[in-house]
């Protein structure tokens, strides 16, 4: 079972959540609610509040590589996982992201 944390708070992240979980036929990742306070975190809440995060393999990413990580997890979405992981595509995908993370207040007020 591979986690991943999301801001259930975010209208814009729980739609996203919907649709993985739609592609996880396998039941394969287990999406973890980390604006409910109840949620034991493995790191500080507010971390993982402000990045995307995923587990994989006993290790943990953030932003970029996390969504790589979740992708690897869906059989549909494995050979885009697998290249946004590539040394190269590394910072391409985090420089996506990072432009993702200053539009989303702006895009959570239209969702």
């Amino acid at each position: 079972m591979r986690d991943r944390v999301f801001d259930g708070a975010c209208p814009l992240c729980r739609r996203e959540i919907v649709l993985m979980r739609r592609l996880d036929r396998r039941g394969a990742i287990c999406f973890i609610d980390v604006s409910n306070a109840t949620t034991a975190c493995p790191i500080d809440r507010a971390a993982l509040l402000a990045r995307f995060h995923a587990s994989e393999n006993g290790r943990l990413f953030s932003g970029a590589r996390a969504f790589a990580a979740m992708w690897r997890a869906i059989p549909m979405l494995r050979p885009l996982g697998i290249l946004a992981d590539l040394p190269w595509a590394r910072p391409v995908f985090e420089a996506a992201y990072l432009g993702f993370l200053r539009l989303r207040p702006r895009l959570r007020l239209v969702s």
